[in-house]
C-alpha cells in the first residue's frame, strides 16, 4: 500500500520535526495521556521561566473565577503592563494540549507576553478543566466563565471590557470560537476578536487533511480521536455534538467577532481551518487567514527560530493592534 500525497513539509521545519518526533510522536493514544501528562510537568519548570514578569515590565497576579453552577471555581492569572494608564485591552487566552493536557501558566505564554508588551495590553489565562475527567460541557462553560469574570472585574483588573479579544492555540483555538459562539448566544460579553491560532474546531475527524497526515507531524488523525473521545466519548462524530463542543457544527456563523486565523498546510487541522474562515466571511464575518506552507501543527511553538515560524509570529501583532485599537 502506497503513503498518500500529502503537502511537504518546509525543508527547515522537517529537520526540526524528525528532532522533535524523537520525543513527541505523531500519535497520541488514550492509554498515553497519564504518562505524557507528568512528562509535561516535571519539563515545565525547564520551558516556563519561574519569573513571568518580562524583567518588571507586568505584574502578575492569580485570580478566581465563579465556576458554572455545582463547579469548582475557576483559575485565571492575570499579567498587566506596568507603567500603562488604564484600562488596556486584554487577551483572553485558553491554553492548547488536545483537551487532556496544558496548563495557564505554560510554555504558550513568555511568547504571549511579548505580544502584550508591543500592546500596551493585558494577558489574562484561564486553567479550565480537562478531558476526559471532566467532559463536554467542563471546558468550554470554565472558559465562558473566566470571560464573564474578566469583563465584570474590568476596573480591578486595569482592563477595557470594550477591548478584549479571546484567543488560544490548538484545542484552546477551538475553545476559544466556542466560547465567542456562547458569549453571542447568551448575549454576554461581546469581544472584539478572536485570534484562533491552528485551532481545534471539528470532532468528525474526516478531511482531506486529516487523512494525508495520519501518522506523520504533530497531532495526527489518531490523537484527534483520542483528544475528541476524551471531551465527547461516544458521541465524538456522531449527529449530536453541539457548535459549543465543536464549532465547526454551528450552523450560524453570523454576528461573531472579526477572527485571525493561522494553520500549517501539513496538519490535520487544514481544512477544517479554511473552511470555517470561508463559513465566516459567507456569514457577513471578518476573518484573516493564514495557510502557512509546509507547516506542521504547532511548528511556532515547536520550532520558533525556523523563518516560516517568525513570519507566522509577526503577522498576528498587527491584527491586534487593529481590533485592539492600539
Amino acid at each position: 500500500m502506497t503513503d498518500p500525497v500529502r503537502p511537504p513539509f518546509d525543508p527547515e521545519l522537517a529537520a526540526a520535526l524528525s528532532v522533535i518526533n524523537e520525543n513527541v510522536p505523531p500519535s497520541l493514544t488514550p492509554d498515553m495521556i497519564p504518562a505524557v501528562r507528568r512528562q509535561r510537568a516535571e519539563a515545565l519548570p525547564g520551558r516556563v521561566p519561574a519569573d513571568l514578569t518580562l524583567g518588571g515590565a507586568f505584574t502578575e497576579e492569580p485570580h478566581t473565577a465563579p465556576g458554572p453552577e455545582g463547579a469548582p471555581e475557576v483559575p485565571l492569572i492575570a499579567w498587566r503592563p506596568t507603567g500603562v494608564p488604564s484600562p488596556t485591552g486584554v487577551l483572553y487566552w485558553i491554553h492548547g494540549g488536545g483537551m487532556v493536557l496544558g496548563t495557564h501558566r505554560g510554555e504558550e505564554i513568555p511568547l504571549l507576553l511579548e505580544y502584550a508588551r508591543e500592546l500596551g495590553a493585558a494577558l489574562v489565562s484561564v486553567d479550565y478543566r480537562l478531558a476526559p475527567e471532566n467532559p463536554h460541557p467542563a471546558p468550554v462553560e470554565d472558559c465562558y466563565a473566566g470571560l464573564v469574570w474578566v469583563t465584570e472585574n474590568a476596573e480591578k483588573l486595569g482592563v477595557d471590557p470594550d477591548r478584549v479579544v479571546v484567543g488560544g492555540a490548538s484545542a484552546g483555538g477551538g475553545l476559544a470560537a466556542a466560547t465567542a459562539l456562547l458569549a453571542r448566544d447568551r448575549g454576554g460579553p461581546r469581544p472584539v476578536g478572536q485570534l484562533l491560532l491552528y485551532p481545534m474546531l471539528d470532532d468528525r475527524n474526516d478531511t482531506v487533511s486529516a487523512h494525508q497526515m495520519a501518522g506523520v507531524g504533530l497531532w495526527d488523525r489518531v490523537s484527534n480521536q483520542t483528544g475528541w473521545g476524551a471531551l465527547l466519548g461516544e458521541a465524538a462524530g456522531g449527529p449530536d455534538v453541539p457548535p459549543y463542543a465543536a464549532p465547526a457544527r454551528a450552523e450560524d456563523l453570523s454576528g461573531l467577532p472579526p477572527a485571525f486565523l493561522d494553520v500549517g498546510s501539513a496538519e490535520t487541522f487544514r481544512d477544517e481551518v479554511v473552511e470555517f474562515a470561508s463559513r465566516l466571511w459567507r456569514a457577513g464575518g471578518s476573518a484573516e487567514l493564514h495557510v502557512w506552507p509546509g507547516g506542521f501543527h504547532g511548528f511556532d511553538g515547536f520550532a520558533p527560530q525556523a523563518a516560516l515560524s517568525r513570519s507566522a509570529a509577526a503577522q498576528r501583532l498587527p491584527w491586534l493592534r487593529r481590533v485592539m485599537g492600539t
